[in-house]
């Protein structure tokens, strides 16, 4: 039997923006992950994906719902009960630059959550961890006493991973850890990240808008699109038979070398709507081929339409982009 280790139910972010309006960047997000798995999680820019992670975090306040980690909700502990559960549940952050202080070394860098949450003794101790730590993400001690910007773009990023395995975390939230990053250094931290994961039995909600690298490490990919999840499915499953047509063009637009075997790219009409503003119905309507009036009128629940494959679309399984 599979252990749940974080759950997520009906979560929203609002944020009120000029004129008492009302940016709904996270609107009814409900999903679960299991120890040891990968979540992968997609969507164009602005659909929301960053935002469900901060907010699972409490980096952002909640507007409502639960994040539950091993049966306890993060967002009803009090300040100190919350502070222990950050321990438990990291992030990475997608620009290793804004998110390391160009006026720590890494050595203080990776050490500041060792001494927040006293987990060392005494400096040797201390120094012995930082050297543990660089050397699992593939740095050695000489870069402990160096500062990040004597680093390249994936060195950094790989100090900001050591930085969250310092406190011996269960679940890790990546956000975007890659697309800072040059082409040439993506794969090698997707394939760090996987090993680390093996080595550790860390579990990743992994955020990413690339979907070659989702389908390299994840198990499940959840789909967003204007704050609702409009996908959920077993990787293989998802990148082999696509139900959501927004899916479906977002899988058609992934390069493939093969061109004789290449599927016909489904081009969508129109602009990302705003999230102030979004269609009544299906959001996803206004630039949808298979719209209809039903879709105006009524918002498609999330529903299971093959074994473990869910969809929000009043037509999945009838419509396809092929």
């Amino acid at each position: 039997m599979t252990e749940r280790l974080v759950e997520v139910n009906h979560l929203k972010k609002h944020f009120h923006v000029g004129n008492h309006q009302t940016l709904k960047a996270v609107d009814d997000v409900s999903f679960h992950i299991d120890k040891g798995e990968t979540l992968g999680m997609v969507g164009e820019s602005g659909c929301g994906k960053s935002t469900v992670g901060r907010t699972m975090l409490k980096l952002y306040e909640p507007t409502s719902g639960e994040m539950k980690f091993e049966g306890a909700d993060l967002f009803k502990l009090s300040p100190k009960k919350l502070k222990e559960k950050r321990r438990d549940v990291q992030m990475i952050f997608q620009d290793p630059y804004a998110s390391l202080n160009p006026r720590m070394t890494v050595s203080d860098i990776i050490g500041e959550a060792l001494d927040i949450h006293e987990l060392v003794k005494s400096k040797q101790e201390r120094k012995a961890r930082i050297k543990e730590l660089l050397e699992l993400v593939g740095l050695n001690e000489d870069h402990a006493n160096r500062y990040p910007h004597e680093f390249s773009g994936g060195q950094r990023q790989r100090i900001g991973i050591a930085r969250a395995l310092a406190v011996n975390p269960k679940f890790i939230i990546c956000d975007e850890p890659i697309s800072a990053l040059d082409v040439s250094i993506q794969a090698q931290v997707v394939n760090l990240l996987r090993d680390l994961q093996k080595k550790l039995g860390l579990t990743y909600l992994f955020i990413a808008h690339d979907l070659a690298m989702v389908k390299h490490i994840s198990d499940r990919v959840a789909v967003m699109y204007l704050g609702k999840m409009v996908e959920l499915a077993e990787s293989e499953a998802l990148y082999a038979q696509p139900l959501h047509p927004y899916t479906q063009a977002l899988m058609s637009a992934i390069p493939v070398p093969d061109v004789a075997n290449k599927q016909e790219k489904v081009v969508l009409t129109g602009d990302l709507p705003s999230p102030i503003n979004p269609p009544s119905g299906c959001h996803f309507r206004t630039r949808c081929p298979f719209a209809t009036e039903k879709c105006a009128e009524e918002t498609p629940a999330l529903r299971e339409i093959n074994p473990g494959h869910y969809a929000a679309c009043h037509y999945a399984g009838e419509v396809s982009s092929t």
